[in-house]
C-alpha cells in the first residue's frame, strides 16, 4: 500500500479532487439539472383551460398564452396576468391543490 502511495505521490491530491468533484456532481448538480429541465417541459406544454398553481399560491385555470406571459382565470371576471416562470404546477384532473 505504501508502495502505491509513494508511486502516486504527487498526483494523490488532484485525484482527491477528482473523486471530490464526481461526488459533487452526482449528488448536486445533475440532480438540480434534471430538475431544471423538467420545468422548462413543464412550461413549454402548458396549454389553455390548464388548472395551475402560481408560485405565490394563486390558483387559476389558463385562459391565454403568449410567449413570455400567461393570463390566469381565478375568479370570474378577474384575470391576472403571470410571467410563464411564474407558474409552479400544473394540476392533474382530480387534483384539489
Amino acid at each position: 500500500m505504501q508502495e502505491l502511495i509513494a508511486k502516486l505521490g504527487p498526483y494523490t491530491g488532484i485525484l482527491w479532487m477528482v473523486v471530490i468533484f464526481a461526488i459533487f456532481y452526482f449528488i448536486l448538480i445533475r440532480p438540480q439539472q434534471q430538475q431544471q429541465k423538467k420545468r422548462r417541459e413543464m412550461l413549454s406544454e402548458l396549454q389553455k383551460g390548464d388548472r395551475v398553481v402560481s408560485i405565490g399560491g394563486i390558483h387559476g385555470v389558463i385562459r391565454e398564452l403568449r410567449d413570455e406571459t400567461v393570463t390566469l382565470r381565478v375568479a370570474d371576471n378577474v384575470n391576472i396576468k403571470f410571467n410563464r416562470g411564474g407558474i409552479e404546477r400544473v394540476l392533474d384532473e382530480g387534483e384539489e391543490g
